[in-house]
């Protein structure tokens, strides 16, 4: 007789119901629709399983209730209805917005908004040191003034790190006329205080690895692109390395570095950084900022295009007005139309590369576009420097330091009042050279001693 062996269980998932609202005149990259599409993929991530959805169009949200009074109802009803645990509204509510929603569902559901979903997904995902403290005090400072007396809730979408949301980490004496919810309040500030010591010696770390960097003269390209494009995947085949990758949002957080060869005996050092999406949250970018800055120093970016997804050029333009917002705007870039493997007809990604600057179509999974990927990072990187002569005074060390590190240096020569260097530097640079320029037909200094 056969007998049967227990297999272990797996506690069910959180159903949860998703609310958009089409403000009038707000603009986003995504339609309504789109949006709470890319909503329920977060929410998968997360663990929860969407069970339903309700929409509105409003000329501005309700000053109560987020949603009108109508929609309220009709949404009490079909949470009911639906046995949903959790409500997800598709915009960041405000601390006013929260509290009077938790009024109305509490205690059964749950109200989160986009932000906090976003925040459980990277407080799951975050894995190194620097990764949890930044997640820990994105939430920190989301819920500092979403706190009240019935905040328990926001446990779940704590972070690592010393200490969780919706926990005080040991409450001391209370000061006079202090109530439990001023002494939360001020635990908070102070851990935040800390997070931010914290993170800012994270920062100089990575300044100076970045200046390391820069002293060896290899020049340095950063990954971006919408969450899920294949930054990951494509960064494993142009190294040869085993970053992990998967499929899903936000799949890795912290960034990794790599070295790739190129043609010629050149090389570029390639870091994949996080993933961006529409109605990023603004504490995240706050936090993340020592990692955004790999971003915004690095010689090349190298956008990844999920040219698959029906939103690909939307998404496209979400990550570049992300990039403008993180000060990167202005970097020289190369696009990659990700995933032609996954079109029925991948000669429609090659014609659609006019859409996009500087790009190239490529399958990071077959490895089909590589050859030609590196080539144009390359001719970006190695080909694009721009010659210069330049006559520095010894009080623009930074100029002289920026030279040294950014530029090629041919011919320097040190003169009674400063350096004269001739070379090439990347053409994002030219503008603060410019300044100390000397013309071509200009005679050559004449050498003194130091």
């Amino acid at each position: 007789m056969a007998k049967r062996i227990p297999q272990p269980t797996q506690a069910p998932r959180e159903r949860a119901f998703l609310v958009g609202v089409d403000i009038y005149q707000q603009k986003h990259h995504l339609t309504l629709e789109d949006s709470l599409t890319e909503l329920a993929l977060l929410a998968d991530t997360a663990g929860l399983v969407v069970v339903g959805e309700l929409t509105q169009k409003l000329d501005h949200p309700n000053p109560h209730s987020f949603i009108g009074p109508g929609k309220i109802e009709e949404l009490k009803a079909l949470t009911e209805e639906t046995l949903a645990q959790v409500i997800i509204f598709d915009d960041e509510l405000s601390p006013r917005h929260q509290r009077e929603l938790e009024k109305i569902f509490a205690p059964n559901v749950r109200v989160i908004d986009r932000t906090a979903l976003i925040l459980d997904i990277f407080a799951q995902h975050a894995h190194t040191a620097e990764g949890m403290l930044q997640v820990e005090l994105a939430q920190y400072e989301y819920f500092l003034p979403r706190l009240t007396g019935q905040w328990t809730h926001l446990a779940r979408q704590a972070g690592g790190g010393g200490g969780r949301a919706g926990s005080t980490g040991g409450v001391g004496l209370r000061g006079p006329g202090e109530t439990q919810l001023e002494v939360d309040r001020r635990q908070i500030r102070e851990r935040i205080a800390r997070l931010k010591l914290e993170l800012e010696k994270v920062r100089a770390h990575r300044m100076r690895y970045r200046a390391q960097r820069k002293r060896s003269r290899i020049p340095t390209v950063a990954i971006v692109g919408y969450t899920n494009a294949g930054k990951s995947t494509l960064l494993n085949r142009l190294a040869k390395s085993d970053v992990y990758a998967a499929d899903q949002l936000f799949a890795t957080l912290d960034p990794t570095t790599r070295r790739i060869e190129l043609s010629g005996g050149y090389q570029a050092l390639v870091t994949d950084t996080v993933g961006f999406i529409q109605k990023l949250p603004t504490a995240l970018i706050a936090a993340f900022h020592a990692t955004l800055e790999e971003i915004a120093e690095s010689d090349l970016l190298l956008h990844v295009v999920d040219i698959s997804h029906p939103n690909a050029l939307n998404q496209f333009q979400s990550v570049q007005a992300t990039l403008e917002e993180i000060g990167a705007g202005h970097i020289p870039a190369v696009t990659a139309l990700n995933k032609v493997d996954r079109l029925s007809q991948p000669e429609v990604a090659r014609e659609t590369t006019r859409n996009y600057p500087n790009s190239i179509a490529v399958s990071a999974r077959s490895g089909v576009g590589q050859i030609e990927l590196l080539q144009l990072i390359k001719q970006e990187l190695y080909e694009t420097y721009t010659p210069v002569r330049v006559r520095l005074p010894y009080q623009q060390g930074a100029l002289i330091s920026l030279f040294h590190e950014a530029g090629q240096i041919e011919r320097i020569e040190h003169e009674r009042g400063g350096v004269a260097i001739q070379g090439r530097v990347p053409g994002r640079l030219m503008a603060q050279f410019s300044q100390w320029q000397v013309a071509e037909n200009q005679p050559e200094p004449e050498e003194d001693e130091i």
